[in-house]
């Protein structure tokens, strides 16, 4: 009961609002730009509360999108573990750069994540490249500068700590 006092459900709730905008269908020429929204939240969430949000959360919601997009199990999950490794293990430092700066910083985390989830589809699929995989990574840098904020504010707004 406690931890519901603290902001469990509201926390869930805005995983399953990434969850939802992963695979909400969009046209084809905006879904090659479509933010890494499950990466963006997972990185706010384990800077402004890293004693909740997790490897073992970042597993789990790689479990998650794994099922949603239908990709050999594990895959996201080891990307998004990858990249919560390092934000939680620097979370003091990055969380001490401005916005912009974080924004750069995430850029690269997601192009982590997406170079993993990549290199094992290449091993698993004998996948293709093409530039237009890492499109997110832009896109995802350019709304974090929106997101942070926004999170921020709820967090503040719903007490989640």
């Amino acid at each position: 009961m406690a931890m519901i006092k603290q902001g469990l459900i509201p926390l869930l709730l805005i995983f399953l609002v990434a969850l939802v905008l992963m695979v909400i269908p969009m046209p084809v020429v905006f879904d090659m730009l479509r933010p890494d929204w499950v990466t963006l939240v997972l990185l706010y969430w384990v800077l402004a509360l890293p004693h909740r949000v997790n490897i073992g959360t970042a597993f789990v919601l790689g479990v998650m999108c794994d099922v949603l997009l239908g990709s050999v199990m594990g895959v996201h999950a080891i990307g998004l573990s990858v990249v919560t490794y390092f934000a939680a293990r620097h979370f003091q430092r990055i969380r001490n750069f401005s916005i912009p700066q974080q924004a750069i910083i995430v850029g690269v985390l997601v192009l982590v994540k997406r170079a993993v989830i990549f290199e094992v589809n290449v091993v698993l699929h004998a996948a293709d490249f093409t530039w237009a995989y890492f499109w997110p990574v832009l896109t995802s840098m350019i709304f974090w500068l929106w997101l942070f904020p926004l999170l921020r504010k709820l967090r503040r707004q719903l007490a989640i700590s």
